[in-house]
């Protein structure tokens, strides 16, 4: 009974140990993100290149993440609405690490030349985030990012990869 409860009391030490370190961690390389950035993030997803980009800081190391994207072809239309929460860590100086998840809703129109066919939809998706940045010593922010997307949709009801390059000024 006493090595039981010698080996409770260890487990309960080491586990608050493991605690108290991790928040130590977090706190240690939380970043100060931007109160506010906006601008582009050039990306290749199905055609829906150049999105209008927002950022708002909600703490020191998170942010919200919104964005608008849009693409018009000779036989496709689309736009695409997205929306991150995203956690911000310090990798050196001023390059940052970020994850996030979140979701958005789109919409395609395009010309199938097949008579009787539905030529648009609009779907639904869920996506996560992770990227580096670097945070200029000017109101400047570089970011490379890679968003994986669920679609919810007919047409749009698969697995996509996005890969972005993003600039953004902070304000």
């Amino acid at each position: 009974m006493c090595n039981r409860f010698l080996k409770t009391l260890n487990m309960k030490k080491t586990v608050l140990f493991l605690t108290v370190l991790f928040a130590f961690i977090i706190t240690a390389n939380a970043q100060r993100v931007s109160n506010n950035a906006i601008g582009l993030r050039f990306g290749d997803n199905d055609g829906f290149g150049t999105e209008i980009n927002y950022q708002r800081a909600l703490r020191e190391n998170n942010r919200l993440e919104f964005g608008i994207s849009w693409h018009g072809h000779d036989k496709l239309s689309s736009f695409k609405l997205i929306g991150l929460y995203q956690w911000v860590w310090t990798l050196d100086g001023n390059f940052n690490w970020y994850v996030g998840a979140g979701g958005g809703i789109g919409h395609l129109n395009f010309d199938d030349d097949f008579p009787g066919n539905n030529d648009d939809e609009t779907f639904f998706y869920a996506a996560g985030d992770i990227g580096i940045e670097y945070n200029f010593g000017i109101p400047l922010l570089l970011s490379l990012d890679l968003r994986p997307e669920f679609g919810f949709g007919v047409f749009r009801d698969d697995f996509d990869l996005d890969m972005g390059l993003g600039i953004r000024y902070q304000f």
